[in-house]
């Protein structure tokens, strides 16, 4: 199998996992966001910690990229508490399209920093995809969500940039495994304070629920790691927005939710943009 097909197999896969991955944060109830990051990212650093010792790997990174895998690290746990705050004060599908952002903001940093070249379609794609943004995030001073809306684009930064930093480390030689442990135990050691001292109690079924959440999550994140690693994200990044169908469904028939006709709007806008910038990429290809 070319490695494009199986860079478009594992974002499907991880769009599905993260669609689910959402669904169980929402259902765990009122708790911070924070505190679901770090049940979310224990679960996550286990199973890649149990991967990494079935498959005989090293704990230890390729000479030089340590600094890359603390960049990488730190963008993605923004990108999961800004995503996380945003699942549990937005509309489900609103909250994912937000997210989904992500490869856009790859697109512009993988000009900025692995000199990627970007032409000018690639370009103007990115500007309309930011109006589309615009759609949902309904910027207007009475609109209560417009603050969960922006941290929500802002963790399409954050993941934007972490996947970037992914892509940089598959090229070096960085193991899929080893960057999604190396990003777990991060992301835990930062939030663990957090959770020592302002812990919010827990019923069991929300812990199950938060477990199943971190699951969802670990498969989400190697099967995205992989897909960086195989190609590039203007290739295989307009596969990812399955995520926003997959939300909207969950969405509907677990907490009855039905997106407004802007929001639809700006998901059309950037779902269209981010298809024919694809095939604009194929045609050029071939």
């Amino acid at each position: 199998m070319k490695t494009r097909y199986k860079g478009i197999l594992c974002i499907l896969c991880s769009a599905f996992c993260f669609a689910i991955m959402n669904t169980m944060v929402r259902l765990s109830g009122d708790l911070p966001s924070i505190q679901k990051s770090f049940f979310r990212n224990v679960v996550a650093l286990v199973f890649a910690y149990i991967v990494i010792k079935k498959n005989k790997e090293s704990l230890k990174c390729q000479p030089g990229n340590f600094k890359y895998l603390i960049i990488r690290s730190f963008f993605g746990t923004i990108g999961v508490l800004c995503n996380f705050y945003a699942v549990d004060h937005l509309v489900l599908s609103d909250a994912s399209m937000l997210n989904k952002m992500s490869p856009f903001f790859a697109i512009i940093l993988s000009l900025m920093f692995l000199k990627e070249k970007v032409n000018l379609v690639q370009g103007l794609a990115v500007v309309i995809a930011f109006v589309g943004s615009l759609f949902i995030i309904k910027p207007t001073f009475s609109n209560m969500e417009l603050i969960p809306s922006l941290i929500g684009l802002l963790g399409g930064f954050g993941a934007g940039a972490a996947y970037t930093a992914v892509r940089f480390l598959g090229q070096r030689g960085e193991k899929g495994s080893f960057i999604v442990f190396f990003f777990s135990a991060f992301s835990c050691l930062v939030t663990l304070p957090f959770l020592i001292f302002q812990y919010a109690p827990m019923e069991l079924w929300q812990i199950g629920t938060l477990l199943l959440a971190g699951l969802a999550a670990a498969g989400g994140q190697f099967a995205i790691t992989a897909a960086y690693s195989y190609a590039p994200a203007k290739e295989i990044s307009v596969f990812d927005y399955s995520q926003v169908v997959f939300s909207a469904i969950l969405g509907f028939f677990f907490f009855g939710q039905i997106p407004d006709v802007f929001s639809i709007l700006g998901y059309f806008i950037v779902c269209a943009t981010a298809i024919g910038m694809f095939f604009y990429g194929k045609k050029n290809k071939s």
